[in-house]
């Protein structure tokens, strides 16, 4: 009997606990924090063994393969033990994709992500596709392999994801972008981090479509580096009728091998150019799925934003409050500035992860009134940001941070949490920092 070892006890890693179980592996699952009461019930009640607060390491190494969660790196030393060895390391995403045929359709990028994957699902769903939701957002796509039946799956992959995928083919393959994101995982290396997010390409052949934005520099660097059999579906904002989707006066046009039709971008239900984006990749995906203009037209105007990502909160007097707690990089707050018609009061802050604030930098001093930084050593922030902004604070709780920015902005401006910076100094997740925020400016 296989044995099958995972490490971490979240989301992914107990998805694929249930995947070895229903699979016949002897299955054992150990994670070096605390596992959720939620997810101990489900490995209890699959009969699968495990432990927390530690890893026993002669368990571990005594693995026939492991399936690592994304958060851990590979340079973790258990890992590393392991992979001396000899034992193979793989995704959860990788495990899942050997025991299912349905059409995979996954999406990565440094931002939009979530958007579009929600999207692609919201459009699919509607035109009564059998379809399931997986990856970062959704559920496990090993749970759903072991315990449900898709036809097709719309997968969100982080580069983390991608990392441990060998084996595993994406029918359709989205690329949204590319900015430095996470490059401490990748030795701070740009070209690491953009061969991570390129494995999404690995084992595609001619029947496989790569859709992917035409504009982007480091996209198109990389793909005159590297040979692919994939069919390529560009999208453009750039009035370029070279490209499948590019926009002009307004309008969205779409032709996916010969089929054209064009949609005014006033009646996207997502506002701002990165949504343009983001309903080109998606509107792409589901014509190539073969559903038909008039449900992709419909859903695209009747799609509710994503929580956390540019969410109108509440308007106390006359100031605007803007939840984008999902903004964790540079590149993300430059498009939710991009959007801001009011002058903003911004909110700052968190763990940097290597950021080059120099990209929103036009956008401050032309739309942000003051900052606030809210996070536990906001030294680098100030660095950049002081005399370039009038006001420039300090917050060290949601609630502070509020409250200042209370006090400092006026009517008709805007307060936009948009931190640049992942959440992990004050904040659970960047969930629970917009969760925060809300809260706070709902008791106002």
């Amino acid at each position: 009997m296989k044995r099958l070892v995972v490490i971490g006890g979240g989301e992914s890693g107990v998805g694929a606990a249930v995947l070895g179980k229903v699979k016949g592996m002897e299955v054992w699952l150990s994670d070096m924090g605390n596992i959720e009461p939620r997810y101990k019930e489900i490995l209890d009640k699959w009969d699968i063994a495990w432990e927390e607060g530690h890893h026993s390491e002669e368990k571990v190494l005594n693995a026939d393969e492991i399936v690592k969660s994304p958060g851990v790196p590979l340079t973790a030393p258990l890992i590393s033990k392991a992979m001396a060895k000899g034992i193979p390391v793989i995704s959860e995403i990788e495990l899942a994709g050997r025991y299912t045929d349905a059409k995979m359709v996954c999406i990565t990028g440094s931002n939009g992500k979530t958007t579009t994957t929600l999207l692609t699902y919201h459009i699919f769903k509607e035109a009564g596709l059998n379809v399931g939701l997986a990856g970062n957002v959704g559920k496990s796509l090993a749970m759903q392999v072991a315990t449900e039946h898709h036809d097709v799956y719309v997968i969100e992959l982080s580069s983390f994801q991608l990392d441990n995928m060998y084996d595993f083919k994406a029918n359709i393959a989205v690329m949204l972008n590319i900015t430095p994101d996470h490059l401490d995982r990748y030795d701070h290396k740009m070209e690491n981090y953009v061969a991570a997010k390129f494995r999404i390409m690995q084992n595609q052949s001619s029947e496989d479509a790569f859709i992917y934005w035409e504009d982007d520099p480091v996209i198109s660097a990389q793909l005159k580096s590297m040979k692919s059999e994939a069919r390529m579906y560009p999208f453009s904002a750039r009035d370029d009728k070279s490209c499948t989707a590019y926009l002009s006066d307004g309008m969205m046009h779409i032709n996916v091998d010969g089929d054209e039709w064009e949609m005014a971008c006033s009646e996207l239900s997502l506002k701002g150019l990165h949504n343009v984006y983001n309903s080109m990749a998606a509107t792409i995906s589901a014509s190539l799925m073969d559903i038909k203009k008039e449900n992709i037209r419909k859903a695209l105007s009747n799609f509710e934003a994503v929580e956390h990502r540019l969410e109108y909160v509440r308007t106390v007097n006359g100031v605007r409050y803007i939840n984008d707690s999902k903004a964790t990089n540079v590149n993300s707050t430059w498009y939710a500035l991009e959007s801001m018609t009011d002058p903003v009061v911004l909110i700052l802050g968190g763990k940097d992860k290597g950021n080059d604030y120099s990209e929103i930098e036009q956008f401050v001093k032309e739309k942000v009134v003051a900052i606030v930084c809210l996070g536990v050593d906001n030294s680098k922030l100030h660095a950049f940001f002081d005399g370039k902004v009038a006001i420039v604070e300090d917050a060290r709780s949601m609630q502070e941070c509020v409250d200042k920015c209370r006090a400092i902005a006026r009517d008709g401006n805007t307060v936009l949490l948009s931190p640049c910076c992942a959440s992990f100094d004050l904040f659970k997740s960047y969930e629970d920092r917009g969760e925060q925020f809300k809260q706070c400016v709902n008791s106002l």
